[in-house]
């Protein structure tokens, strides 16, 4: 411990003699300074033991001696020093009188001992008690090396609670708790998820500190811009020399056992990859031997397909031809990190849907395609329902965002597929685009394909291209209805919607099943094509209904 006024007091060599604030000699001394200045106060920084002969002082002026003690003790002077024998055979009474008033610990210093020898007590002992305390954090940094080498994270948080007399947790990238020492501490540590992500959307390192039940520091983990896990740290008082190193030692342990090495994730990235193009091209028994240990048990039971990529460039897509890329050419250029930038969508989400799978033990493919992102995820487990959260709170927030910003910048688009297997691997991959398309053009965040199996038609007709379509078939029908010749558009939609029943039709309209067939062979001839052809029928049938939606929106 550093040193304090009693230790001084009980230094042999001083013989320093106690004159007032004998209850406070247990505080701290961070340096002992010398100073004949009527006012010291601006030069000092708390902490220090003021050393005095009163060359410039009254120090028998009651007044004065107050003003200058409450000074003193104002800065957080620890204590004050009076040599006595120099300009003053002993301590005046009212520099006693204002130093037990403000209950400031005055001591007398004999004309034997010189300042200079209590200078050197004080530095001697602050050298000791840092070398106690760089002994004591390599021998911590040992011991905690030793713990999470033999019984790894958890095992290196246990010796850190005991270390710093308190507790430890550890949060992956989404702010949830990996593990907590003592048990007791992993409900502590979850209250204070919302702080980690906070934290998270900071540059790493970062760092910050919380209260409340007690004193809990946040420390980012990451050698990237973005953190990959975080560290807290709760104890009763601010942490001493000797707990920091050790604090210090498990951040840098703790950077090294959750941030894996560049080459080996650019390993497990390409075979990722190599195991996508071989499932998309067919070869799922080819896949199998090449994702081993790594990938090989996401292959044996139904696993989702998800397909993502960022609203910006949804955006550039919109117009683009829509045909899934059904081949070994699908993931054309793969990258080889997922990009660490703190507010790239692509980014969160692989970490959201990693984190999950590492969670619950499961294995999960993750590979960054270009401006897409890739997935593959095991059918029902923690990754597929993590993205789906995702989804809804995005979904959530995207009204209040747009308001904000007038922008989807931040905002992702995914498609998910129906569940498949190894074989059929290439047309879950087809289910995901289509999916991804429906989500881009209906402005939803994610749509799954099993959704748009369950659903109507109808709401894809929505597109520009159908509507114009709609428009140039039915036109010549609304021009000629515009002159008051007859109903032509209307008479059409009965006739469909009937089948083709004269009678049933006639009625609906209320007319002469005579009539009808006269404006049928009417619509036949301005479009020149035959309602007995089925693609005909069908064809109109869409573009009335096209028509009919377009006008429910206007």
């Amino acid at each position: 411990m550093p040193p304090t006024l009693a230790s001084l007091v009980h230094h042999s060599a001083l013989k320093l003699t106690v004159r007032a604030g004998e209850d406070r000699l247990d505080a701290p001394v961070r340096w002992a300074h010398a100073s004949e200045l009527a006012d010291p106060v601006p030069y000092m920084e708390g902490g220090e033991l003021l050393l005095i002969t009163a060359l410039k002082l009254d120090a028998d002026d009651p007044e004065v001696m107050r003003r200058y003690v409450k000074r003193l003790a104002g800065a957080g002077v620890v204590g004050l020093g009076f040599a006595v024998g120099v300009h003053y055979e002993e301590i005046p009474k009212a520099l006693v009188d204002a130093a037990r008033e403000e209950a400031l610990p005055l001591l007398e210093v004999p004309r034997r001992t010189p300042f200079l020898a209590i200078s050197k007590a004080v530095s001697a002992a602050i050298a000791a008690d840092q070398y106690r305390a760089v002994t004591a954090g390599f021998a911590a940094q040992r011991e905690l090396t030793k713990q999470a080498l033999n019984d790894g994270p958890e095992g290196l948080l246990s010796s850190l609670a005991g270390q710093v007399d308190g507790w430890a947790a550890l949060y992956d990238a989404s702010g949830a708790v990996v593990a907590a020492a003592p048990d007791w501490a992993e409900r502590r540590a979850a209250r204070l998820t919302p702080d980690v992500e906070r934290l998270r959307d900071r540059p790493a390192p970062a760092s910050s500190v919380v209260g409340g039940e007690d004193r809990v520091e946040l420390h980012s983990l990451g050698t990237g811009r973005r953190p990959r896990a975080a560290l807290a740290v709760g104890t009763a008082a601010a942490l001493g020399t000797a707990e920091r190193y050790a604090l210090h030692s498990a951040i840098a342990l703790l950077t090294l056992t959750t941030e894996r090495s560049r080459s080996l994730q650019a390993a497990e990235q390409r075979i990722g990859a190599a195991v996508l193009r071989m499932l998309l091209a067919g070869e799922s028994d080819h896949a199998r031997a090449v994702a081993g240990d790594l990938f090989g048990a996401l292959l044996d039971a139904p696993f989702r397909l998800i397909l993502a990529e960022s609203a910006s460039a949804s955006a550039g897509r919109a117009h683009a031809d829509g045909r899934a890329r059904v081949t070994a050419a699908a993931v054309p250029s793969v990258a080889l990190a997922v990009p660490e930038s703190g507010g790239e969508p692509l980014g969160v989400l692989a970490e959201v849907v990693e984190s999950a799978a590492a969670r619950s033990g499961e294995a999960v493919l993750v590979v960054p395609d270009g401006e897409r992102l890739v997935v593959l995820a095991v059918d029902g487990g923690a990754a597929v329902a993590a993205c789906g959260e995702h989804a809804a709170a995005l979904e959530a927030a995207r009204a209040s965002e747009r308001e904000q910003s007038g922008a989807d910048e931040d905002e992702l688009v995914v498609g998910l597929s129906a569940p498949a297997g190894p074989i059929a691997a290439g047309a879950a991959y087809k289910q995901a685009e289509q999916a991804l398309s429906v989500a881009r053009r209906r402005g939803r965040f994610l749509v799954e394909h099993e959704e748009l199996a369950a659903g109507s038609v109808l709401p894809l007709l929505a597109d520009d291209a159908v509507r114009a379509f709609a428009d140039g078939l039915l036109r010549a029908l609304r021009e000629h209805d515009a002159t008051g010749r007859g109903d032509l558009v209307a008479s059409l939609r009965a006739w469909l919607s009937r089948h083709g029943q004269w009678d049933a039709a006639a009625a609906d309209l209320g007319v002469h099943r005579h009539t009808l067939r006269y404006r049928m062979r009417r619509v036949e001839e301005i479009l020149g094509r035959s309602l007995d052809d089925p693609d005909v029928r069908m064809e109109l049938w869409l573009a009335l209904k096209t028509t009919a939606a377009a006008g429910e929106q206007g």
